[in-house]
């Protein structure tokens, strides 16, 4: 993948999150990669899940969760909970020394909470990249630990805010790479960006500022993949060594679509 002395920063995906098999397939490849590492997941649909069974509606605005008080409860305790300690407990039965994080532990994803204009979202967080404690990252990573962030940060005001994991895999990139040469991996069910949605073979392998800009233009790239590719963008222009869109099954072949 890189040289051993980088750091590797790796998102999952919400669909890997909440397919076992996907999952431990990921774990297991995960554990195999060698040096210091990051990961980050998401989990919105067993969050959305756990809203049903406990009779909280639950709203959604261009694709993004509405965080009312009663919804932070819920990713609370989906994302900190229930998601981020099973992803560690299957890490460590693969051998790898995981430690479960939320924004708030060891301060380390402070963020603001969005202003309630043009659209009022509720408890969600907009990290502060800056004020990211990198020494406190670095303690972690430097003592073999592999920290597992889910996608809540805090205010500092004594709040969990729910964060877009995209977000959040962005800026503990961004971090990551004052420490070391860091790469980040955006890791989900598809092989990379696609012409086709419904067609593997279609794979986009290279993808830079310009050429985005034609392929949303042209339609190419649309709705959540946009996002995404924005923050890999944003990653490359802060520092981040390289960006990667891929298969949760390519995390050690390194398939998928480069973004630079």
């Amino acid at each position: 993948m890189s040289n051993k002395t980088d750091i590797q920063v790796i998102k999952i995906g919400g669909n890997v999150v909440d397919n076992p098999e996907a999952l431990e397939r990921f774990i297991g490849d995960f554990a195999q990669i060698e040096g210091r590492k990051i990961l980050i997941h998401g989990g919105g649909k067993i969050a959305t899940r756990l809203s049903e069974k406990l009779g909280i509606a639950t709203q959604m605005i261009d694709g993004r969760r509405v965080t009312d008080a009663a919804t932070l409860e819920v990713v609370t305790m989906a994302y900190g909970g229930a998601i981020n300690k099973h992803i560690v407990a299957l890490l460590q039965s693969a051998g790898c020394n995981a430690i479960g994080l939320s924004g708030a532990d060891a301060n380390l994803l402070p963020a603001v909470r969005r202003k309630p204009v043009p659209i009022d979202y509720g408890f969600v967080g907009d990290i502060e990249v800056e004020e990211i404690p990198i020494e406190t990252l670095k303690v972690l990573l430097d003592s073999g630990l592999t920290p597992v962030f889910c996608a809540l940060t805090h205010d500092g005001q004594g709040s969990m805010l729910n964060s877009n994991a995209d977000s959040v895999a962005q800026a503990v990139a961004v971090a990551a790479s004052r420490i070391d040469t860091t790469h980040l991996h955006y890791c989900f069910e598809k092989v990379g960006v696609l012409r086709d949605v419904e067609d593997e073979e279609s794979l986009i392998e290279l993808i830079t500022a310009e050429s985005f800009a034609s392929l949303r233009e042209a339609g190419v790239v649309n709705k959540g993949m946009i996002p995404k590719i924005e923050n890999a963008l944003r990653a490359i222009e802060a520092g981040v060594g390289s960006v990667i869109i891929q298969h949760s099954d390519n995390i050690l072949s390194g398939r998928g679509t480069t973004i630079r």
